[in-house]
C-alpha cells in the first residue's frame, strides 16, 4: 500500500542522491537535520529578493511585510542566502537542540 505524503520520510528517497523530479523537496520536512539556520535582520533587509533567487531549495518566501524569510521546514541551512545577501541582513545561526 503506498504511503501518504505525510508518512514519507528521507528513508523513502531513492539511493544515490538522484533527483527524479524537480521541486521534490517540498514533499519532505528536510529542515530537521540542518546544523545552521538563516536569520533575517529586518532593519538591514532592503527586500531585494536575492536570497529568494539564489535559494537552491526554493524555500524562501515573501511575508506580509515584503521581507523574504526561509521556510525552516524545508531549509537545509546551506547558507547561500546569507552569502548572496549584500546588505548582510541574513546571518547563519547555529541550530539549537
Amino acid at each position: 500500500m503506498p504511503k501518504s505524503e505525510s508518512e514519507i520520510t528521507w528513508k523513502d528517497l531513492n539511493i544515490g542522491c538522484i533527483v527524479t523530479e524537480p521541486g521534490n523537496a517540498v514533499q519532505y520536512r528536510t529542515g530537521a537535520w540542518r546544523s545552521q539556520r538563516p536569520e533575517t535582520d529586518t532593519k538591514k533587509c532592503i527586500k531585494c529578493g536575492l536570497c529568494y533567487i539564489f535559494c537552491p531549495e526554493g524555500c524562501i518566501k515573501r511575508d506580509e511585510q515584503g521581507y523574504f524569510k526561509a521556510d525552516l521546514y524545508h531549509c537545509k541551512g546551506c547558507g547561500i542566502c546569507a552569502k548572496e545577501c549584500w546588505p548582510k541582513a541574513i546571518t547563519m545561526l547555529e541550530e539549537e537542540e
